[in-house]
This record gives C-alpha cells, sequence and structure tokens, in this order.
C-alpha cells in the first residue's frame, strides 16, 4: 500500500489542477478569437573525443587509443500556443543506439524527449511563470540544474550522469513562483522510470523542487539560491527508490558556481539488499563580458556506502559562447575529463579529451 501522504499529494495535484480548469468563465462549446503559433527549433551537440586510457584492441592485437566524431544529442523543439493559457512542447530526441547485438546498433534512433500541454496558471495564481504540465515532462530538478550549469553539451550534470535522476517522466507536474521573487517550487508526479522506459508496475514517483532566493533585492548576493530536491519511488511495494539532494548555487556577471550533496536508496526486490549510495559534485564556471569561460567541476560518488570506495570525476575545460541572434546559443569547448576508481571498485582509469559544440535556437 502506498503511504497515506502520497494519495493526499495525488490528490491535491489533480484536485488543483481541476479547481483552475473549471474555473475559467469560458464555456467549453465557446471559441476563443486568435490563431494557433507553432515554433520549430532545434538543439544539437557534436564532439571529437581521443580516449587517451584505457586503450582498446583492435582485431590484429594491437593497442590503440578511441578517437570519433559524435553527435551525442539532436532535439527538434516543436512549441506554440493554443490559446492565452495553453501551450504545448513536442521534442524528439535523436540519439545513437549503443546496445552491443541490436540491429540498429550504431544507427541513431528517434524518440520522444518531451511531450505535454502546459495549462499557464500565472493569472489565476498571480504568479508569472507558474504552470500545470501534463503528459511527457521535464522532472523537477535536472531541467533547473542545467539551465544554471549551461554546460550539458559538455555532459550531463552529477545525478542525471549516475543515472540517480532522468530529465524527463511521463506523469503531471505544477511550478509556482514565489512573490517577490524569493524562489519557486515544483512538484510532479510521475511513472518513475524515465522517458527511455515503460512503466513496469503501479508504483509511481513524487518528486519535489524548492528553491529559495535569501537576498533577491540585494547587490552581490541575489543570485545566490539554497536549493533541495526530493524524489520518493518504490521497484516494488516496500522497496524504497528514494533519492535526496540539498545544495546552493550562485550567479553573477563574472562567475556561476554550484554543487549539492546527493544521498539515494535502492532495493530492487525483498531479496536484494538495500544500497546507500552518497555523492556530491562542485562546479565553477569563470565568466567574461565577451563569451569565453572556464569550467571546473568535480564529482565524488560512494556508489555502495557498505564499501568504502569512491569514483572521482574532474572536468576542466575553457570555452566561448559565440555572439548569436536573440534565442540563439552557440558555444564550443575545449575539455579534459579524469576518472578514477578506488581499487575496492575494480575499474581502470579513464581520461579523455574532447571538443564539444553546442547549437540551440
Amino acid at each position: 500500500m502506498r503511504p497515506r501522504w502520497k494519495n493526499l499529494v495525488t490528490a491535491a495535484i489533480a484536485g488543483a489542477a481541476a479547481c483552475v480548469l473549471t474555473a475559467s468563465p469560458m464555456r467549453a462549446q465557446e471559441i476563443v478569437e486568435g490563431t494557433p503559433t507553432f515554433k520549430v527549433g532545434a538543439t544539437i551537440f557534436a564532439d571529437y573525443t581521443y580516449t587517451d586510457e584505457p586503450t582498446q584492441i583492435d582485431d590484429n592485437g594491437k593497442s590503440y587509443h578511441p578517437g570519433s566524431f559524435n553527435v551525442g544529442r539532436t532535439y527538434i523543439n516543436v512549441t506554440g500556443q493554443l490559446s492565452d493559457v495553453i501551450s504545448y512542447r513536442i521534442t524528439p530526441d535523436i540519439s545513437k543506439q549503443s546496445q552491443s547485438g541490436d540491429s540498429l546498433n550504431g544507427s541513431y534512433v528517434f524518440r520522444l524527449k518531451y511531450g505535454f500541454l502546459q495549462y499557464d496558471l500565472s493569472k489565476a495564481l498571480d504568479s508569472k511563470g507558474s504552470w500545470i504540465r501534463f503528459g511527457q515532462a521535464h522532472t523537477p530538478w535536472i531541467d533547473y540544474d542545467e539551465g544554471i550549469y549551461r554546460y550539458r553539451f559538455q555532459g550531463p550534470t552529477f545525478a542525471d550522469k549516475e543515472g540517480f535522476l532522468s530529465s524527463s517522466d511521463l506523469g503531471i507536474a505544477g511550478h509556482y513562483n514565489f512573490p517577490g521573487n524569493f524562489g519557486d517550487v515544483q512538484l510532479g508526479y510521475f511513472n518513475g522510470e524515465g522517458y527511455g522506459h515503460s512503466e513496469t508496475n503501479n508504483q509511481k514517483s513524487f518528486q519535489m523542487r524548492v528553491s529559495i532566493r535569501p537576498a533577491p533585492g540585494v547587490e552581490g548576493v541575489k543570485g545566490l539560491r539554497i536549493n533541495g530536491d526530493f524524489d520518493s519511488d518504490h521497484y516494488l511495494s516496500g522497496n524504497k527508490r528514494e533519492r535526496f539532494l540539498v545544495g546552493a548555487t550562485y550567479q553573477s556577471t563574472y562567475v556561476n558556481a554550484g554543487g549539492y550533496f546527493l544521498d539515494a536508496k535502492d532495493q530492487k526486490s525483498n531479496a536484494a539488499p538495500e544500497v546507500k549510495a552518497k555523492g556530491y559534485t562542485v562546479w565553477v564556471t569563470p565568466r567574461t563580458t565577451f563569451g569565453l569561460e572556464g569550467l571546473l567541476r568535480y564529482d565524488s560518488l560512494k556508489p555502495d556506502d557498505s564499501v568504502d570506495a569512491r569514483k572521482k570525476r574532474t572536468i576542466a575545460g575553457v570555452a566561448y559562447w559565440f555572439p548569436t541572434f536573440k534565442g540563439v546559443q552557440s558555444a564550443v569547448m575545449l575539455d579534459y575529463t579524469l576518472v578514477k576508481y578506488d581499487h575496492a571498485l575494480g575499474k581502470p582509469e579513464e581520461k579523455a579529451w574532447a571538443l564539444h559544440t553546442l547549437i540551440n535556437f
């Protein structure tokens, strides 16, 4: 049986959506003046990556350093308005299939990343940027984190990279901006399997992110936010899949920085032990006013708290953000990634150089 608070939260989200929808003075059969809008954009992550370690062995038995050109991700973003308060987004995700033995291995496959309707609550709640979404939509943490970090085209953020959270899932979500620019809250009730997998049973994921700006009107510290995120789910009834994150971010003209601690619990069945993972990430991006930026990031993960062993990732890079038209982003980045594993994890050290590019419009 699901905890009672989950039932209450589900009912509250559904009730809020119903109240907002039925509060409109417009009857269903009435036609609103105006024309639906339709916009198309795209996001492309492309790179060349040279792997220094570990080396590979070719069919002749000779050692070599892998190096390849890649398109890591391509999105086609279709967005538009159906009325003053109803909008939509459809985003196919084109990525390379990499399952060994699959007939499509190495091919680029087409799948849905986002597909949702959004009902704007700005007027109803007197809070600009507040909404309810239904369909395959952003989960609370990843999209928020990437909006400040900005270097998703180099690689996923910590919780996403290590597989603890998904950026998109099927369900219902709501967002509310606090008055006075003091922060925001986002809730969601999802299948819990992420956009790349089907629902397997009746277990659902409740997710919540809260971000607080302590001093939004004070120069020098107005870019500071304190963040927390909670994901409560189950693999099976009674078998937890939980994530808790807490940290802070800072944005200013000359530097962006952030970090958070992660605590996770996983028990895939009654027969399996509960595994507790702990980790953290810290990053900083020194910035200039002419487009040149640096990136320094350090991740540390203890996959199993009962084993004294960590996975440690260091990323260093320099990027240039090109001058573009309004609403367009384009950047190029040279970076180096080093991943070390403590001996108990039994994995070799990883070293790679890469040239990454971003186009987003």
